[in-house]
């Protein structure tokens, strides 16, 4: 086990899953190498907007790319992110399919936890997407992810176009962040300008003296069968191998379902609603509180990638780290419930975080 992983471990925060449960995803691939060029990124408040500016390279290490699971290499990006400042409840939060990226980290780098690969390798606008940190077994039945996706000890892995993002907790830049010990960390921006910090909260969310706990999500697993025809729908038990496994029960946990909750933060000590990135599903959240930006478009981004997957068919050619894949954009979950308002914000935090060197 990589030695910086084990102060993790000493503090509870394990790299992803259970035991039992990473026993059913796909092993993860050592965090050994460095990557290919220095980290860089800004973040700055310009007016109402909240900008960041990185070459999308992380500042830890990471697996050897490619490698089994992934076809391509980590190349530097140019990402102009922006969010909102002042970030607002959309009525309802926002609805739709989830075409843009979930967020991106305080180093640059991009949350993207959903995956475009689908059962059966069908076509991409089946709404039965795998899981990429549970579908290890399952995906032995499509013929080109055989041995999951690639990701490595930070649940990260490469896209066609060189862009290394997150599909679950960042490992080691939680452990640089934290600095070893257990407390309230803030990992990055969700796309609607929420802050979202990794696995620990308040026990009482208004009471910044109250016990810190490991924030627990309120999804389950549905108890019926899936109820699929076997060709194009799985068949059998949810059993965590599709985002659509699972199924929001409010009150079961301590976020909602957004993956989130309203309190008291060390960067929003008068409040804030904030996302929680947690040790079991969603693990990063996948819906938005706000409106997400539209630099977070992946057209935007970068028009030829397809974040998320092993890629999208018309990829571009010559580029670092190209690879196969299939064609369109995942889709969303449902719409959520109506929401009866926006939670309190205090403005952003005193100084952003230093630049991650």
């Amino acid at each position: 086990m990589n030695p910086r992983l084990l102060s993790l471990a000493c503090l509870g925060l394990t790299a992803g899953l259970s035991a039992a449960e990473t026993a059913k995803g796909p092993a993860l691939q050592p965090a050994d190498a460095n990557p290919p060029a220095q980290n860089k990124v800004t973040i700055t408040v310009k007016g109402d907007k909240r900008v960041i500016e990185s070459n999308g390279i992380p500042d830890h290490k990471v697996s050897k790319f490619p490698n089994r699971g992934n076809p391509n290499a980590i190349a530097e990006q140019k990402y102009h992110l922006e969010v909102p400042a002042q970030p607002k409840a959309a009525a309802g939060g926002a609805t739709g399919r989830m075409m843009s990226a979930w967020g991106v980290a305080l180093n640059g780098v991009v949350f993207d936890p959903g995956t475009a690969e689908v059962y059966n390798d069908g076509d991409r606008s089946n709404p039965w997407h795998y899981e990429a940190l549970r579908s290890n077994t399952t995906m032995g039945t499509t013929p080109r992810i055989p041995t999951g996706l690639g990701l490595d000890d930070n649940h990260g892995h490469v896209q066609p176009n060189g862009a290394y993002h997150y599909h679950g907790l960042p490992t080691l830049l939680v452990e640089r962040l934290s600095t070893g010990e257990k407390q309230m960390v803030h990992v990055g921006w969700a796309a609607d300008g929420f802050p979202a910090y990794a696995v620990y909260g308040y026990a009482n969310p208004t009471d910044p003296k109250s016990e810190l706990k490991k924030m627990k999500s309120s999804y389950r697993l549905k108890p019926a069968d899936r109820g699929g025809d076997g060709k194009e729908t799985p068949t059998g038990k949810p059993d965590g191998s599709y985002a659509l496994d699972f199924e929001y029960v409010a009150g079961s946990g301590d976020l909602d379902e957004f993956g989130g909750r309203t309190g008291v933060t060390p960067e929003f000590p008068k409040g804030t609603y904030y996302y929680v990135l947690t040790e079991e599903f969603p693990f990063i959240p996948r819906k938005f509180k706000g409106t997400p930006d539209p630099s977070f478009s992946k057209q935007k981004m970068d028009p030829h990638a397809n974040l998320g997957g092993q890629g999208g068919a018309g990829q571009r050619k010559g580029g670092p780290g190209q690879g196969k894949g299939g064609p369109g954009m995942r889709k969303g979950p449902g719409g959520p419930p109506p929401f009866d308002g926006p939670p309190p914000f205090d403005g952003p935090p005193k100084g952003e975080a230093p630049a991650a060197k």
